[in-house]
């Protein structure tokens, strides 16, 4: 069984090997799934890669089904998931390229069907989420950074934007104060409803721009995806080395 599943942009995809054709079932109870999970080689081992966006990239931040996509890799045996997200960076010492694992998170999204405890037939949790992404996942795509000589940022605070439009520099700049040290569009609900069904969740974020306001010429979409396809490579190695770690269970 393959326990490990990850959620990343439609162009993560290319980076990896397909090993078979994806799962072929969409459907959940909570509707149709961003894509079917591909199963892709990881060095030695396996995973299940998700594009959150869709195959190919047609699906905007808010309405992404993270309940069916949460829902989809628990029924084929997912227990770990590290998310793979772009984000803007806030904080002066983050640059465009760089790969951060964040600790916290500050949601500013509406409207998103963010609980598996939606209806009368749905048990009603409440889960503890003081520490969204902490859990034995995140520590060792730490760990695994550290042995392979990947660089990355332990920890920041992820401010989770509606999107699709890029943010103004005012709520950039209140972003800051609120403590946030990037910015991105998402993050939640997808961890918390992770965490709702006990699948131990890490993101794994790479810096795409400084995020609005914060440098003279106005973001490029062009220069962003310029960004990403570079830093993925990386992105990459790190996830190999992640299951390739003696503590390793996948």
């Amino acid at each position: 069984m393959i326990e490990l599943g990850v959620i990343g942009g439609t162009g993560a995809l290319d980076l990896f090997e397909p090993l078979r054709p994806a799962a072929g079932e969409l459907q959940t109870p909570w509707g149709a799934a961003s894509m079917a999970p591909v199963p892709v080689s990881l060095g030695q081992s396996q995973a299940w890669f998700l594009a959150r966006h869709g195959q190919p990239h047609r699906i905007p931040p808010h309405r992404v089904n993270y309940r069916a996509n949460i829902g989809l890799l628990q029924s084929l045996g997912v227990r770990q998931v590290i998310a793979i997200n772009a984000v803007g960076a806030i904080a002066p010492n983050l640059a465009a390229g760089d790969l951060v694992v964040p600790d916290q998170l500050i949601d500013h999204t509406w409207g998103r069907a963010h609980s598996f405890s939606d209806d009368a037939d749905s048990p009603l949790q409440h889960i503890e989420f003081a520490h969204p992404f902490a859990g034995p996942t995140r520590e060792a795509l730490l760990a695994a950074a550290r042995a392979s000589g990947v660089a990355l940022h332990e920890g920041g605070c992820y401010g989770v934007a509606q999107g699709p439009r890029l943010e103004t520099a005012a709520e950039i700049a209140r972003m800051a104060a609120d403590g946030c040290t990037m910015v991105g569009m998402t993050a939640m609900p997808e961890a918390a409803l992770a965490r709702e069904a006990g699948l131990d969740y890490a993101s794994l974020c790479v810096v795409a721009n400084p995020a609005a306001g914060l440098d003279a010429e106005p973001i490029s979409v062009a220069e962003i995806h310029r960004v990403l396809e570079q830093a993925m490579t990386r992105v990459v190695a790190l996830l190999r080395a992640l299951v390739m770690a003696p503590a390793s269970k996948h």
